[in-house]
């Protein structure tokens, strides 16, 4: 049911084209790059994060990894993931396929700034199988995610990217 959605608000904005589906499993950053045939760093990944004001979506570059010390900086608290069983009670989406739209009310997107190393990216798109490609533009667009930084890499040097955004 969620893949349809995500397909609706896909044509709404104009992108339903940008819709892929698979006859392997992209459920991972690695399968999906092989999958896609790109690099893993363009896999967008949804980290689904449970804090004290709802459930939170955070994309991130595919070979990103969380750093919690600028996490709790940012969102004065601690990551604490959302188990795969409440998934999609609480995002709509099953793991390996989250998708960082067509989210039930009161999710909220955010997006780190490591994704800014590629464009465009693809994410989930609501099943262990399928993505969409999304220029920066266009995912920023569709989720009506704020930019972030709160992720660790090897793959970007000091300075590369522009100032993170912050939360007030």
């Amino acid at each position: 049911m969620r893949v349809e959605d995500v397909r609706k608000q896909l044509a709404a904005y104009g992108l339903a084209d940008r819709y892929r589906e698979f006859p392997v499993s992209s459920a991972t950053v690695e399968l999906a790059a092989r999958a896609l045939g790109c690099e893993p760093g363009r896999i967008a990944k949804s980290l689904s994060i449970r804090t004290k004001e709802g459930p939170v979506v955070l994309v991130v570059m595919g070979t990103a990894r969380l750093d919690n010390r600028k996490f709790k900086a940012c969102f004065h608290q601690k990551a604490a993931f959302i188990p795969a069983e409440e998934l999609e009670a609480l995002i709509g989406h099953p793991q390996g396929g989250v998708c960082p739209f067509a989210l039930p009310e009161g999710a909220r997107v955010y997006l780190d700034e490591s994704l800014r190393a590629f464009d465009p990216v693809y994410p989930a798109a609501g099943a262990p199988n399928n993505a969409v490609e999304l220029r920066l533009d266009e995912l920023e667009r569709v989720t009506g995610g704020r930019w972030v930084d709160v992720c660790k890499t090897e793959e970007l040097r000091s300075g590369h990217l522009e100032s993170p955004a912050r939360l007030a």
